[in-house]
């Protein structure tokens, strides 16, 4: 593993190298700088219909550009969280995968992901350094994913060759001793420019807060296309990318209390025989663009992705000496286990054709687009230990011996899916659109236990009306289809297997409205699905089945804003959710919150651009939730809390090009808190809000 570190390192450092030299060769002009001041109204690709500026669109969404990433510090798709009121944290820890809530429901790592608008795995480490920018979905998505979770869909969007050359590149360091060096270079070459390519590479030392936990990363990424003619595109790219570290397990209630915060420093999966958890995922797509006569244009894209995961960890789980099997013993005390499960291989293919343009029928005027997705998944894994390796305490100090032997692993799985789908936005006059969308998918999923076929269809229909030029207001129906797992532990009598398909509904009213200064969006929305319960004693192997029961209802209301005022710049929302648990067969839980979901949450980022020092821009935000249940019944719940971050930015011209100097302070005054209180593998884990931490960079734009 050590052998590929310098190799990155020298790639980082060649790379960096040519950015000093103009491609052409020619003696480069220096023009005066113009800057131009406005609001933006992106579109959203994973909303279906990429053409239209999201204050158009009847659903509610969210881009967070390569800027916003770099200004905020966003390192992984968890920091995401900080940005949107409807996104919150699901079992978020240092070293592992990323999960995140969307309108009180966790996304699917598996089905709620996509990049370039294909589908992919997200139970990996997935690097942003590559990234132009994440969209996130908000709200059911039947007709833009065949099987996934409600509450949205998180899509991201690749670096590829602009018209204009990039030469950047970027040293960060992040407290106590995370250090980044990253390239990002875009050039056109050949007659016409018709070639492009662009290319990233990062390579980090991972030193976080949390002890115990110094790892390594490295990405590299290659975009390229060929403008074969004005109306042909061809483009392809790739990524390759390896992290190690180890992860950092929650804590838990002592007994039936909820402790006092701990030092966010403490690393439970601090013994002797810890082995770090490994991530390497290479993925590669294709894409091929024809634009056809009268605004027609039908696009060929496919993609592969392939993963393999070590997943090696000293996991607390439990309290055997009291009988507690969800949570921890009253005197801090915890079984330990040696939990391994390596060379995991998940393989997900996709290939979509799609056709899409414009048309009329008498007075109304179609955008339509049509098209057919076609993905396999195969998961491999091996075998599993899951081994009792002594008793641990909450504050880090218990030694236990390691338990290596394996036993059965998870099961196989296999799925291959076709997907038929039509979308068509009809204009009739000037103010009034209807959408509609369909999608019918062909599920065909097997285990070495399960096999089973279904196929199903998942409608949405909205209408829009324009009160203004600059003011929307729209009401929107629609269903989807939920493909869920039982956890993979020995607990279960039906482990790894899949579970039945789930229907869930959405309804959902909104206005929007947009000036030359910003815009803003309201929006109710009422999402109801079956949910997941786990049956039986739960405290042995095989005492415990995951299965359907009840209703999860989560009705809520989102307001954003975004403006400027001359040097002042603001960017916010608030969400209000009343989420519920409804026809249980355990009717005391009927009419309770769900774990880990808060029911107010606000967001606010600020700027403010310096008059008297040109180039330099104050920031600040804030993120502040209200209380989240602990248990099932209710009867434990942790505190709200609100942290302050603060940064800075200062851009200097420079006759090569400008340097950009960036600083900033997450959570200000070092507040204690719990963030979360996920409910995973019928355990309740506590996760403790980040230290004060301060992050520095320099960017060259050359």
């Amino acid at each position: 593993m050590a052998r590929c570190i310098p190799r990155s390192r020298g790639l980082i450092a060649a790379a960096a190298a040519l950015v000093w030299f103009d491609a052409s060769g020619q003696t480069a002009t220096t023009l005066e700088k113009v800057t131009i001041t406005g609001s933006s109204d992106p579109s959203v690709g994973v909303g279906g219909w990429a053409n239209v500026p999201l204050s158009k669109s009847p659903f509610q969404a969210s881009v967070i550009n390569s800027e916003q990433l770099r200004d905020l510090g966003i390192q992984r798709l968890a920091d995401v969280t900080r940005v949107d009121p409807s996104v919150s944290d699901a079992y978020n820890a240092e070293g592992y995968w990323d999960f995140l809530t969307v309108r009180g429901f966790v996304l699917d790592n598996r089905y709620n992901f996509r990049r370039d608008g294909l589908p992919i795995n997200a139970e990996t480490s997935i690097p942003l350094d590559n990234k132009e920018r994440i969209e996130l979905l908000k709200g059911t998505s039947g007709i833009q994913a065949g099987t996934s979770a409600p509450g949205g869909l998180a899509n991201f969007v690749v670096k590829r060759p602009g018209d204009e050359p990039v030469r950047n590149v970027q040293f960060a360091w992040r407290q106590p001793g995370s250090v980044l060096g990253a390239v990002d270079l875009s050039q056109r070459f050949g007659d016409a420019r018709a070639f492009g390519l662009r290319v990233n590479a990062a390579a980090e030392r991972l030193d976080p807060y949390t002890r115990s936990t110094k790892g390594e990363r490295q990405l590299l990424a290659v975009a390229a296309d060929w403008r074969l003619t004005s109306d042909t595109l061809l483009e392809a790219e790739f990524e390759t990318s390896h992290r190690r570290q180890p992860s950092v397990p929650g804590f838990s209630l002592l007994g039936a209390s909820v402790p006092a915060p701990v030092d966010p420093r403490i690393n439970l999966n601090n013994q002797p025989w810890t082995l770090p958890v490994v991530f390497d995922g290479n993925t590669a797509s294709l894409r091929f663009s024809q634009r056809l006569a009268e605004g027609w244009r039908w696009t060929a894209h496919a993609a592969t992705q392939r993963l393999k995961t070590d997943d090696r960890i000293a996991f607390p789980f439990g309290c055997g000496a009291e009988g507690n099997f969800d949570r921890y013993c009253s005197d801090g005390t915890f079984d330990f286990y040696d939990y391994r499960s390596e060379n995991e291989r998940r393989r997900t293919d996709a290939f979509n054709v799609e056709l899409q343009g414009e048309w009329h029928t008498g007075g109304v005027r179609h955008a339509t687009s049509t098209g057919v997705l076609r993905s396999a998944v195969h998961d491999r894994f091996g075998l599993l230990a899951f081994n009792f390796a002594g008793v641990g305490n909450v504050d880090g100090s218990a030694v236990t011996s390691p338990m290596p032997a394996l036993g059965p692993g998870i099961p196989n799985r296999d799925e291959h899916s076709t997907e038929l789908y039509l979308r068509d936005a009809m204009r009739f006059g000037p103010r009034v659109t209807g959408w509609l969308g369909v999608r019918h998918t062909r599920l065909h999923r097997s285990t070495s236990d399960t096999d089973y076929r279904q196929s199903f269809t998942t409608p949405w229909l909205a209408a829009s009306f324009e009160l203004s030029a600059d003011t929307l207001a729209y009401a929107s129906w629609g269903r989807g289809i939920e493909s869920a797992v039982a956890p993979a532990l020995p607990l279960y009598t039906n482990r790894g297997q899949p579970l039945p398909a789930l229907q869930s509904r959405q309804y959902e009213l909104g206005l929007k409205g947009s000036t030359i200064s910003g815009g803003w969006s309201l929006a109710w929305f009422d999402i109801s699905r079956p949910a997941f319960a786990d049956f039986g004693t739960c405290d042995a192997d095989a005492t415990c089945t995951r299965q359907v029961d009840g209703v999860a209802s989560h009705r809520g209301v989102e307001a954003n804003v975004g403006a400027r005022w001359g040097a002042w710049s603001l960017q916010g929302g608030l969400q209000a959710l009343r989420a519920r648990r409804e026809r249980s067969q355990t009717a005391a839980i009927n009419g309770l919150r769900p774990t880990n979901v808060p029911a107010l949450t606000l967001k606010l980022q600020g700027r403010y651009e310096v008059a008297a020092v040109r180039g330099l821009s104050m920031q600040a935000g804030l993120v502040a939730e209200s209380d989240r249940i602990v248990l099932e019944d209710n009867s434990a719940r942790i505190p709200g809390h609100a942290r302050v971050d603060v940064g800075a930015r200062y851009t200097q011209g420079t006759r090569a090009g400008s340097l950009t100097f960036r600083a900033g302070i997450d959570n200000l005054f070092d507040r204690r808190a719990w963030k979360e209180s996920p409910f995973e593998f019928s355990h309740v884990y506590l996760f403790p809000l980040a230290p004060r931490t301060v992050r520095l960079s320099v960017e060259a734009a050359l």
